[in-house]
């Protein structure tokens, strides 16, 4: 559904995006994740056509974004980070005009989203604050019903629960096979949708895959108490001491535990806990890594 290949953006001399190499798969939800200004927007410009690659090249569907994007689009539905709509214009009409543009829409599932959005149909967009102008873009964009959903920041301005109902929607679309672009910062919200995972630094790809590959690669958390003052655990491959308090150690560790099972076996071990890594630690991780 998306393919991007050396794909490059410059503006002037400065390096918006480089070389990414990206494949989203129908019925997928794709989580692209990174901070403001890491290159996420300038992605999805490309994906839609809207700026010329300064290297490679992005297709949707094997189209060419740049020199084929009215074929590409009639299969899309964009959600941007910032509501540009008509604001003398009721939510219920701007849903009828962008339906008119676009060439239909699912009218019984438009209702059932402005129930669950909670969104005033009647109102007038200049009316609206900034959460339900974005219940708007979300509702008109999932009563398309179109193959490829490209979301940026789709839940700016969502209060807890509203975020709870976009969630709802998103699952749907997948059960339904579509394909979503999900562009994030909300390292909870991608953890619970996507089947896999970009992250995005300083305009490069650095990190991609199923969230069980990320946690594979990265660092696994342990946490052991000691009956008496904890030991040095220096020199120990693949060990990085994050916190000592006391009779309490917080660890990173890398590849194999046995090391630091054998070194733990010759003191007196009170309790041992261990997790994966959460997306969070591993986005973190990379960020570190990069500073």
């Amino acid at each position: 559904m998306i393919a991007t290949f050396g794909l490059g953006k410059h503006y002037g001399r400065t390096r918006a995006l480089a070389d990414l190499d990206l494949l989203v798969p129908r019925g997928q939800v794709f989580g692209y994740l990174g901070p403001n200004g890491a290159g996420k927007t300038t992605t999805i410009r490309l994906l839609l056509g809207l700026h010329r690659p300064t290297a490679g090249r992005a297709e949707l569907f094997g189209l060419d974004a740049w020199n084929e994007p009215v074929a590409a689009h009639a299969r899309v539905a964009y959600v941007s980070g910032e509501p540009a709509l008509w604001p003398s214009l009721t939510a219920s009409e701007t849903f009828e005009f962008l339906a008119r543009v676009r060439g239909g829409s699912d009218i019984a599932y438009r209702t059932l989203l402005i129930e669950r959005f909670q969104l005033p149909p009647d109102r007038r967009v200049r009316a609206l604050s900034k959460g339900n102008r974005q219940k708007v873009q979300l509702i008109a964009a999932f009563a398309t019903r179109a193959e490829l959903l490209i979301l940026d920041e789709p839940t700016a301005g969502l209060d807890p629960l509203m975020e709870v109902a976009f969630r709802e929607t998103v699952i749907e679309a997948k059960e339904r096979d579509q394909t979503v672009f999900l562009s994030s910062h909300i390292l909870s919200e991608v953890e619970a949708l996507c089947d896999r995972v970009g992250i995005l630094r300083s305009g490069r790809l650095v990190d991609e895959g199923t969230l069980a590959e990320l946690r594979h690669l990265s660092a696994r958390t342990l946490e052991v108490s000691f009956r008496g003052e904890a030991p040095s655990l220096r020199g120990v491959p693949g060990v990085s001491v994050v916190e000592h308090d006391g009779r309490r150690l917080r660890l990173e560790v890398t590849g194999e535990l046995a090391p630091l099972v054998s070194v733990l076996a010759q003191h007196p071990v009170e309790s041992l806990t261990s997790r994966e890594p959460s997306l969070e630690e591993i986005f973190l991780h990379h960020y570190r890594e990069g500073s």
